[in-house]
């Protein structure tokens, strides 16, 4: 399932200028440099000595469960003034691109047609709408928060066309099918 605040950080995430670490001792060593070994080993729900073990590459492939909170926790901390750079531009500035295909629903004046449809649409948020969803996902609001602040970003931009039409017109994103960001 496509849920918006993954493929916001995955927009985020395509501002690195260096690839993240991918093997299992690479990624421990670079989190026990962020961090202790014990706050490491806290933080990922194993013992102090299976992180030391990884450090020194004496355990290589850790279990499946492991390895996705080892990644997740990696990319959250990986290039952290890139990341705030690229959010910044993308607020002030530069605004974000979103590709999306979904059901989209209306609520209209009388006379209209308000049936849900799939629509897929491609189309430049401007700078406000992109530093409001970056700051709600920084907040940690839930992915149907987030998704109801692209709605009303897409029903603004697309929709109302900047408030030259349609100024009634409410917009709810049902049934996302694809999602892209980028910044």
């Amino acid at each position: 399932m496509v849920t918006v605040g993954e493929e916001l950080d995955k927009a985020v995430q395509g501002a690195f200028t260096h690839p993240a670490p991918t093997s299992a001792g690479a990624q421990m060593r670079y989190l026990v440099r962020q961090r202790s070994t014990r706050r490491v080993a806290e933080l990922l729900g194993i013992s102090q000595r299976t992180v030391e073990r990884y450090v020194k590459d004496q355990i290589t492939t850790p279990r499946p469960q492991l390895a996705d909170r080892l990644e997740r926790e990696v990319r959250a901390r990986w290039q952290p003034q890139i990341k705030a750079r690229a959010k910044q531009a993308a607020a002030t500035t530069g605004g974000i691109m979103i590709d999306v295909q979904a059901r989209f629903g209306y609520t209209a004046a009388p006379g209209s047609t308000d049936d849900a449809r799939v629509r897929h649409l491609t189309l430049a948020l401007p700078p406000h709408h992109a530093a409001r969803l970056l700051q709600a996902r920084e907040a940690g609001l839930t992915d149907d928060q987030l998704r109801q602040i692209a709605a009303e970003a897409l029903g603004e931009v697309y929709f109302r066309d900047t408030g030259r039409r349609a100024h009634s017109l409410e917009v709810e994103l049902t049934d996302l099918l694809n999602l892209h960001f980028e910044l």
